[in-house]
Order: C-alpha cells, then structure tokens, then sequence
C-alpha cells in the first residue's frame, strides 16, 4: 500500500473560528490541493449542512480531479436505528463519492455517556455501517474518535473497535487524537501496543493530530515512522483550538526528511503557491514564519549567517527552498554585516562585490539609520534606493523647496485635509542634477487625511512629467509607535505599500512626526516606482 495522503482542510479544517467557506470557496481549495498532488480531499459532511450537500452535488460536474479522490464524510448509523434508515447514510451514499469517511466513537466512556448507549450497541453500529458502504461499491475509512485516550483508559474496548471496522471491510482505520494531548513517544507506544493486541498490518492504520500539545506534526510523523500509510492534515493546520496537523510541514518532513514518496514527482514544489492561495480564500494573513511554505522560512537576519550564505546557501538552509517553491531573503538590520548587505543588495539585482567602498558606506548608513529607529526588513525598496544612492545610479525625479499639511474641522463635524507642496521637478531621467535645477511646481490637494493630501499633490505636481503616477495605487499605509517612545510625541515608523499593475513594492519613513516621516516613505515609494517603469520609447 502507498502513502494515502488525506486532506481534511474543506472539513475538519473549516472549524477553525473565523473560517466559512461558501460552496465556490470550497470548490477553489478542492482545485488547489489537487493541484498539489493530495491523495483524497474530504469535502465536508452532506446532509448534516446544506452547503457541504450543495458542494458535492455541483463537485460532480464542476471538479476534474487528477490526483485526488473526493470522500464524503458522515457517522456511522445511530443507535437503535437499520443502517438502510438512517438518513445521515442516505446522504451519504447520495453524495456520490467514490470513498467515504466514517466517524465513531472508540472510547467507551464517549459511547456511554455521549452516545448513551452500550459498548456492544456501539461495536454493532460500526460492523453494520461500515459493510453496508462496502457492500454498495464505497471505499471506507473509519475515524476512531479518541482513539489515543480511549485506548489509555480501556486498550481492550478501543482495540475492538479498530478491530470491527477491518472485519467489515473498512481499507484503512483511522486512530484520531481527538483532544490533541498525545505527544509522540505515547503515539509510537500505543501503534506498536494495537498491532501486537490485534495482529494487523500496520499500514491498515491512519493518524489524525490535533495540534494542542503544539505536536500535531510530530505526532504524525512519528506515526508515519512507526509504519501508518494513511495521514490527515489540513492546510496551514487550520482546524479548531490549535488547529490540526499542518499538510505542508508534514509533507515536507516525509518528502525531503525521510524520503518517502508521499506525493507524485513535481509536486512538491507548489506547496508555497497552494499554502498561499488557500490562506486568502480563507481570509487569513498567511503566517509568514510557517515551516517550508512561510515567506520567513528561509528567512536570514544575523550578519554571521550572510557570511556562512555567501560562501554556501545550504549551510544555514535545512533544504533548497526552491524545492517547495519558496526563496532564501536576506534582512537588512541593525544587525546585518557586510555579507548581508551585500547579498541582499545582488538578491535586488545590485552587484556591491565590485564597489567595495560603497558597500562599507551602505553598511554604516544602514546601522545608523536602524539604531534611529529605520527597518529596512519589510522595505526592500527603500534599501535598493539607499544602495543605488550610493553608486549614483538613481536620478530623483524633484526636490522639496517646502510642502504644508492643514486639517479643518469644521463646524458640521467634516474633516478636510489640504497639502500644498513647493518642488522642483526634472524633466529627464538620466545623470545628476543640482537641487536649484528643475521645473518649480506648486500644487494643492485635498484628502480624507493628512497623507493622503500629501500623496495627491505629489501626484498632482509631477503627473505631467511622469503620467505613469497614474498606474501607481497607494495599497497600504502602516503606523507603528517605535519601542522606548511615549505618548503623542513618540517616534514613528511609517510603511507605505504602492502598487501597480506588475508589481508591489514597500518603503519607511521615520521621524518623531508622523507626517514627516510619512512624506519620506512616500517620496521613497513614488521614487521607486518611477524608477522601475520603463521610459517610453519615441514615436516613429
């Protein structure tokens, strides 16, 4: 038997608070993790919601699925009641779905006191349910509900359970950790204890992690290392509480650690792309420190390690982070050397290798500016300024002569902005120029802010020079009070985000007023962009 990888994150990871997902939601993240090369994609319980009925009814038509199977998930039939009555299994079988995942409960004190009813009724329930599907063409699987506490507390009750299920024809037996409190030492320990109890093929078994102990991945990977084949994750480890096992750590671990062949070749390396897309259908910051798939993840901050990169990116790399489709970043900080100004400086396409004055200039100017309260982390485009300042390479559209910022509130509770700015603004864009050169330009503005005045008349007096301002959408503003700075005159730290229609880019600003220092990211932003756009070429 392969390596079944089970993805849970259209089910069990739509518990998550905060996640609802409509049916095109649901349809999108299935495109996704087949894209991926998953083995089976639970799509959500028919019958028990509408919306889960209403997406296998449009899967049927809307989904073409190369990798992966679509399984229906459901419980086993109630208690007192013919399997071919209960309605939850219609809805099942009505689902259509070529495999379908059973829950049950293994731990007799759920079957007791939850279900109310007895370990026999229980053990019958499971036999019926799990024979019936088998009987109508369906693979199964059963989830064993608190398999691990239950098999703590009553190994004999629990290990029948698993036991019923295989004797009625189900393909793989799933031992969930229900409350997330095992750790992996106990998981090995009880896999081993289940197998030599029952005599069964341990690749008849499954893992399923809650993640509350923070082990969820441990745990199924030391699962998967005892000899289980079948593993549930969800994407991004989203699930209820700490979430579930997290399908890209998982994945990369088994893959790349262990050299296990969990997914088809070529695949692997759209774990970025997919973790990314599925965390902005969700409507959730991807975690930008997530293992393999975080934009942190390979990720390099001390001066030390640059220095160690330069010479050999694995030495401070687990892994190649284009095997998961992820880059290796240099930070610029406070603590960054001359290794990492100069990698990050090639990493923006500057070569400081041959200039190395000015790459000692760069690292000072760096220091100083981060000791004031600068981050040049988050903002690569005020960095690759400072850089090509340095070796002349970048031609400032204008200079300020002066800019005013009014704010009116006035009588009827409106607040208007207004912002006049004095420039001086070249015409050209090639070589050096004097502060007294260039056309003088003063222009005004209105916003629904401070800022946004400034950035209108910015782009209202340089628009006729540089008509690609158009393009340039101002996408995100941030404010930060610096650490060690109080009350209304602390020191700020301002990151504009401008965009346009190829690409993004982030500048700082930093000053103890918080117009200040949004005027000089703003001016980095617009500087940057004209920068980066390609000059017309001359008619005929």
């Amino acid at each position: 038997m392969s390596y079944q990888v089970y993805d849970t994150t259209l089910r069990d990871g739509a518990q998550r608070e905060g996640i609802s997902y409509s049916v095109v939601d649901k349809l999108a993240v299935a495109r996704l993790l087949d894209d991926l090369g998953v083995g089976f994609i639970e799509g959500g319980w028919p019958g028990a919601l509408p919306k889960d009925t209403e997406f296998f009814e449009r899967a049927r038509s809307e989904l073409n699925l190369k990798h992966a199977v679509l399984v229906a998930f459901g419980a086993t039939r109630k208690a007192g009641l013919a399997v071919a009555d209960d309605p939850q299994v219609r809805a099942l079988l009505d689902a259509q779905t070529p495999a379908i995942c059973l829950v049950a409960k293994s731990d007799i004190r759920h079957v007791e006191r939850a279900l109310r009813t007895t370990g026999a009724e229980n053990l019958a329930m499971v036999r019926d349910t799990v024979s019936y599907f088998v009987s109508e063409g369906r693979r199964v699987f059963l989830d064993c509900e608190h398999f691990f506490d239950g098999f703590r507390f009553d190994p004999a009750y629990t290990s029948s359970v698993v036991a019923a299920a295989l004797e009625a024809g189900a393909e793989v037996v799933v031992m969930c950790d229900t409350n997330g409190g095992m750790l992996p030492s106990r998981i090995t320990r009880a896999i081993g204890e289940l197998v030599d109890r029952l005599g069964i093929d341990v690749a008849r078994l499954g893992i399923h992690c809650q993640n509350d102990t923070s082990c969820a991945v441990a745990n199924t990977v030391a699962a998967v290392e005892a000899g289980v084949r079948h593993f549930q994750c969800t994407a991004n480890g989203y699930g209820e509480r700490p979430g579930n096992a997290d399908l890209f750590a998982v994945l990369g671990n088994l893959q790349l650690k262990l050299g296990l062949p969990v997914l088809p070749p070529g695949c692997l390396e759209q774990m970025v792309r997919v973790s990314h897309a599925i965390a902005e259908i969700a409507n959730i910051a991807p975690d930008t420190h997530q293992a393999y798939v975080g934009s942190s993840a390979f990720a390099h901050k001390a001066g030390l390690h640059a220095s160690a990169i330069k010479v050999d990116p694995l030495l401070y790399n687990h892994i190649d982070p284009a095997t998961v489709g992820n880059d290796m970043r240099i930070l610029v900080t406070e603590m960054a050397g001359r290794a990492s100004i100069e990698l990050k400086s090639r990493e923006l396409g500057v070569d400081l290798a041959g200039h190395p004055e000015a790459l000692a200039r760069v690292t000072r100017r760096v220091k100083e500016l981060e000791a004031a309260g600068w981050s040049f982390e988050a903002a690569d485009a005020s960095f690759e300024l400072l850089v090509r300042g340095e070796l002349g390479e970048v031609a400032k559209p204008f200079t300020l002569e002066s800019y005013r910022v009014l704010v009116e509130h006035r009588e009827d509770g409106a607040v208007v902005s207004e912002a006049t700015v004095k420039l001086r603004v070249r015409s050209g864009r090639d070589g050096g120029w004097a502060d007294s050169d260039g056309e003088r330009v003063i222009a005004t503005a209105e916003g629904n802010g401070p800022v946004n005045a400034l950035d209108q008349a910015l782009r209202a007096a340089l628009s006729s020079h540089y008509p690609e301002l158009a393009e340039f959408d101002l996408a995100d503003y941030k404010v930060r009070i610096l650490e060690g700075s109080h009350g209304t005159g602390a020191v700020t730290r301002v990151l504009v985000e401008m965009s346009d229609r190829n690409r993004e880019w982030t500048t700082v600003g930093v000053h103890d007023n918080v117009v200040e220092a949004s005027w000089h990211a703003l001016v980095d932003a617009l500087t940057y962009g004209i920068a980066h756009t390609p000059v017309p070429s001359p008619a005929g």
